[in-house]
């Protein structure tokens, strides 16, 4: 399957800056998938559209500011891991400034407080750097939240918050976070409040979610993408609740990715580079929750295998069809200028 089957040009004014001010006013888009047709709703309908016995599941990873900032050399480095004490795994930007042994100084939050001292170890194949930070620090200390570069682009050029950090810092972060390790946020999380959990029976999985889950596939073809890993647990109390409930809605890409990795609901553990492409038939997910993704997504590709997927006893969609249906009901969300990406809009599919 090719790649650019799942490429779409979108206005640039829908990419959302900031979100909307309440999580539960973001508009939904509803769509069942067997009949081909979807409604417009909004996040606050939710409890209106489950039924007894499902069981909402959300990943409860919590999102460390990990973007720093450099202060002279214009370098920037996103923290992805910490691979041993005060050594972290970065992707940093300009390159030509942060090769091996380059010495970098990282600006704190508090202004008056000393920079954060640095030095370039390796490059790796992929690109990204290894750093090593001269002496122990807190990523909050110095870091800023890693809202995606598309949103910083639309700042840029005017659009957003007046006081981006403040608002990333409490947004950019699901009311329910509860574990450190990602470095971007699992988006569909962000639309609920504690009032709206409180009225789904609902549990928790985590996923710390990594770059390469928002990077746009560069194989031609869909079958040549290699996924990236990233780290997951079920917990027990989590799987007895799953196993128990007549329909399981994942909140998330990364919650469908968790629940398909295990082949039975068990609690688990470990890392998973599992890429959901069409044709694929689902096993733990019947409902889906997700925001609008980036073309080219292994994201994008997942909810279209998702469309295609009709469901327990139900013939799979040939997968032609499934694109097409994405691509329909993405253009239906353009032209209702409905907000996309991270801070934007959401979409429920039954």
């Amino acid at each position: 399957m090719l790649t650019a089957d799942f490429d779409f040009e979108l206005p640039e004014e829908l990419i959302a800056a900031e979100p909307v001010a309440n999580r539960t006013d973001a508009r939904l888009l509803v769509v069942d998938r067997n009949s081909g047709t979807w409604e417009h709703r909004r996040v606050i309908d939710l409890p209106s559209l489950g039924r007894p016995g499902d069981l909402w599941l959300l990943n409860n990873s919590k999102v460390i500011p990990a973007r720093l900032l450099d202060t002279g050399a214009g370098v920037e480095a996103l923290l992805l891991e910490e691979t041993s004490q005060n050594h972290w795994r970065c992707l940093t930007t300009p390159a030509r400034k942060t090769r091996q042994d380059a010495r970098l100084s990282f600006a704190p939050r508090t202004p008056g407080a000393p920079p954060l001292a640095a030095t370039v170890l390796k490059t790796l194949p992929s690109g990204e750097r290894i750093l090593r930070f001269h002496e122990p620090f807190s990523p909050d200390a110095y870091g800023l939240m890693p809202v995606p570069p598309y949103i910083l682009k639309r700042r840029k050029a005017g659009a957003g918050p007046a006081d981006p950090d403040a608002l990333d810092r409490e947004r950019y972060q699901t009311v329910f976070a509860a574990r450190d390790g990602s470095v971007a946020a699992p988006t569909a999380g962000l639309h609920f409040t504690p009032e709206l959990l409180a009225r789904l029976p609902h549990a928790f999985v985590t996923l710390h979610v990594g770059l390469g889950t928002f990077r746009p596939i560069k194989t031609e073809r869909l079958e040549d993408h290699i996924m990236h890993e990233e780290r997951f647990w079920i917990p027990e109390e989590t799987a007895a609740a799953a196993m128990a409930a007549s329909r399981r809605i994942a909140v998330g890409t990364t919650v469908a990715r968790v629940l398909e990795t295990v082949r039975t609901l068990h609690a688990a553990g470990g890392k998973t580079h599992l890429f959901i492409r069409p044709p694929y038939h689902f096993r733990h997910v019947h409902v889906l929750m997700t925001n609008f993704h980036l073309p080219r997504s292994s994201l994008l590709v997942l909810v279209a295998s998702f469309l295609g997927d009709r469901g327990p006893g139900r013939e799979s969609t040939p997968h032609r069809k499934s694109i097409e249906m994405i691509r329909a009901i993405y253009a239906d969300a353009i032209r209702e200028h409905y907000r996309f990406y991270s801070y934007g809009d959401a979409m429920l599919i039954i």
